[in-house]
């Protein structure tokens, strides 16, 4: 049985590769032009946040607002997790090499979880600090500053709200736009950072009015727990694919099927299947053919559905193939599964 496992394995893999699998590693066709649209909308994103970061942190030096620096704060964590994302776009994109012969693709799902960890201590516990912080008042204060700092504010609504609509459009144009961690950052950084200008902006007019501290203090603690959540959602989401997890039930079941119609395919025993990155998928199956069989037409039939899985959903590029007996296999299975004596 291990012989001809690995026998199986080995060639399956390298057939594979000859039919597309380079293609995810070096970024050519439809993942590279994808690859160009995120990182325009993350230069753009990038851009907006260090002119507003700037401008934020001016202001709000000037004004004393606790609000404002926590905006501040929020911005310089987004600028700073933009250059993750566009270095996690250019490392992904490598070709295979003898060291990583799956690719390079786990790389954006790597800087998504910095960026995730950026936001969350850069953005999320200095905002939270900063609420707490303002409800001892500040002497600092000054009305003048509190005006200057809304007008810094409505500017940044106005260059958050362009690159958040920028990135909109760009995952809409994108068939994986919903599953790019770059892209999915971007949009949860300028959506984030949108409510998170509303909601200092409002905590700035409270205080401006009543004369206390509370509503900016409150809002600044909002602030600091939506980064957190946004955060831990990100970074929950990049886990996840960092550790491995399987393509979604309806690729697997599609994959299942096309086996199982296969009239040289008796059963499949086992269907695993990985995302290795955006472009690429790897698909292991167990499976028992029908007897008769010579080897030579086992080698054809293997190469034949390698290429068809591959033709029919390009991302699965790295397709192997275990030719199994079904009865030792459930024998092998299930005295796993029995309890010893």
């Amino acid at each position: 049985m291990d012989e001809g496992q690995d026998s199986s394995g080995q060639d399956g893999g390298q057939d594979s590769d000859q039919g597309g699998g380079q293609d995810g590693g070096q970024g050519g066709g439809t993942g590279g032009g994808r690859d160009e649209g995120t990182r325009s909308a993350v230069l753009v994103a990038l851009g907006a946040n260090l002119l507003i970061a700037a401008a934020k942190t001016a202001a709000g030096l000037f004004s004393g607002s606790p609000a404002l620096l926590s905006e501040a704060a929020h911005s310089v964590a987004d600028s700073l997790n933009e250059v993750f994302l566009l270095l996690s776009l250019r490392r992904s994109r490598r070709a295979p090499d003898s060291d990583h012969p799956f690719g390079y693709g786990k790389e954006r799902y790597f800087w998504s979880l910095l960026a995730a960890v950026g936001i969350f201590v850069l953005g999320g516990c200095f905002s939270f600090y900063q609420g707490v912080h303002a409800l001892g008042g500040s002497e600092d204060e000054t009305r003048s500053g509190y005006v200057a700092g809304l007008a810094v504010l409505l500017i940044a609504l106005l260059a958050e709200g362009a690159s958040l609509l920028r990135a909109v459009v760009q995952a809409r144009r994108s068939e994986e736009g919903a599953s790019d961690p770059a892209l999915r950052t971007v949009l949860a950084e300028d959506g984030t950072a949108v409510i998170g200008v509303l909601l200092a902006a409002g905590g700035m007019v409270l205080h401006m009015t009543t004369g206390s501290p509370v509503g900016e203090a409150v809002a600044s603690m909002a602030i600091g727990v939506l980064l957190m959540v946004v955060a831990f959602g990100l970074g929950r989401s990049a886990h996840q694919q960092l550790i491995g997890v399987s393509v979604d039930s309806e690729l697997s079941d599609g994959i299942r099927e096309l086996l199982a119609r296969q009239p040289e395919i008796d059963t499949v025993e086992e269907l695993l299947t990985m995302r290795l990155g955006l472009d690429s998928t790897l698909v292991a199956a167990r499976i028992d053919l029908v007897g008769g069989l010579d080897s030579e037409r086992v080698e054809e039939v293997s190469l034949r559905i390698r290429h068809d899985i591959h033709d029919k959903w390009p991302t699965a590029d790295r397709v192997f193939l275990d030719i199994t007996d079904a009865r030792t296999e459930r024998e092998v299975r299930a005295r796993r599964q029995r309890p010893e004596d």
